[in-house]
């Protein structure tokens, strides 16, 4: 039967902590990737080469969520995909040499892309039932567990804890804490007859629109991610505590303007969140590029990061109104914004090498004011939302689910 508002309510809550579960592997991992590196005995070129692989994975996986999809149910499927997830933080600790470790990481890339598909699916059905905006919001809840793994992977770091045991732990408690989540989400099942989608599929053509927008922000973002303490160190001679500040800063900016994003999309739409957002990180850009004194430049990272927040949150909304198929047009976005974030460190440096980083983040800067030009196409589809005026659109009640 139909889901009641009440417990869309409740499948929106759970949903919030598949986010955070999810946020905090990658969390749990990150932390431990230098113990790793040294039990793999690799090199940090190969590291460098060995951490394409997630991306790799979750590239050629993603497409394949929607057809898991079909074929399970929403909330089964995701158990699953979830399940699989947690549990591949085991399999780069346990890496004996590049190639088991560039293995580990594919497989942990694949899980992690068609879990990351699924919940966003979910996430845009309870939006799209609730008339308003939530995906910002959970985006922010990934960003609260990727800092609760973090925090639990430093201490664990040292402590000097083998990092074995430790993602054996981690994944084991996450793994139960998922299952329990996903009890709560929504429960959408393909309706009889229907067409399954192809089990694997290029990105619709409204997903590659959509997606040109995520990538421009999460270039920006993941250059900021990871160049921002070097621009500060190399460029401005800041000190190394001060050159970590910028990252962490930029990385709490974001959290706390996803966690608050959904208020502004309901106040003034998608479109004009993004496009505001776009000057903000523009802005931010400059600031950089022009920055005299390291606590400019700091300032500048942290406009950036305002200014991004709210783009791949959206984008996954707009992608999940393009068309029939939100899981597949999902993956699409989802698709590109892992290449974006898979080519921009890459390219930053790149780029350095052969001109300069400030060079590198006049690229950056121009690529944000792409999420201005551009910001027109995250307004509402064919299957509803929250429109771009801020105001509940049309939405539908999902005929083909069974509640719970």
């Amino acid at each position: 039967m139909p889901y009641g508002v009440e417990k869309v309510k409740r499948a929106r809550y759970a949903v919030a902590a598949v986010f955070c579960v999810h946020g905090a592997v990658t969390g749990s991992f990150a932390t431990r990737i230098p113990w790793i590196q040294e039990h793999a005995g690799v090199s940090p070129g190969q590291l460098g080469l060995a951490l394409a692989f997630p991306a790799l994975g979750a590239s050629l996986a993603m497409p394949l969520a929607a057809a898991v999809s079909h074929r399970f149910g929403a909330r089964t499927a995701l158990r699953g995909l979830l399940a699989m997830w947690t549990l591949s933080l085991v399999l780069p600790s346990l890496a004996p040499n590049l190639l088991g470790l560039c293995a580990a990481l594919f497989v942990y890339g694949a899980t992690s892309g068609m879990s990351d598909v699924a919940m966003n699916a979910l996430g845009v059905e309870v939006e799209n039932r609730l008339g308003r905006s939530v995906m910002s919001s959970l985006h922010g809840m990934w960003s609260v567990g990727a800092l609760i793994g973090s925090a639990a992977g430093t201490v664990a770091a040292h402590l000097g804890a083998d990092a074995r045991l430790h993602h054996l732990l981690a994944a084991a408690v996450l793994t139960v804490l998922g299952l329990v989540f996903c009890q709560g989400v929504l429960d959408l099942r393909s309706q009889p007859g229907e067409a399954a989608p192809p089990r694997f599929a290029l990105p619709p053509r409204s997903a590659l629109v959509i997606g040109a927008i995520g990538f421009c922000g999460v270039f920006a973002e993941g250059a900021s991610l990871d160049w921002s303490a070097v621009y500060l160190e190399d460029v401005l001679g800041a000190s190394a505590g001060a050159a970590a500040a910028s990252t962490t800063a930029f990385t709490l900016t974001m959290a706390v303007a996803r966690l608050v994003g959904d208020r502004v999309v309901d106040r003034f739409g998608a479109v004009r969140t993004v496009r505001t957002g776009g000057v903000v990180a523009t802005a931010g850009g400059v600031l950089v590029v022009a920055a005299p004194h390291p606590v400019a430049a700091m300032g500048g990272f942290a406009l950036m990061g305002l200014g991004v927040a709210v783009v791949v949150p959206l984008a996954f909304a707009a992608a999940g109104r393009s068309g029939p198929n939100p899981s597949q047009a999902i993956a699409g976005v989802a698709t590109i914004t892992y290449t974006s974030g898979l080519i921009a460190p890459s390219a930053i440096g790149g780029l350095a090498d052969v001109t300069s980083l400030t060079v590198s983040f006049g690229l950056v800067t121009l690529l944000a004011f792409g999420l201005v030009l551009g910001a027109n196409v995250l307004g509402p589809r064919g299957r509803g939302g929250v429109a771009a005026t801020g105001t509940p659109a049309g939405r539908t009640t999902g005929s083909g689910d069974r509640g719970a």
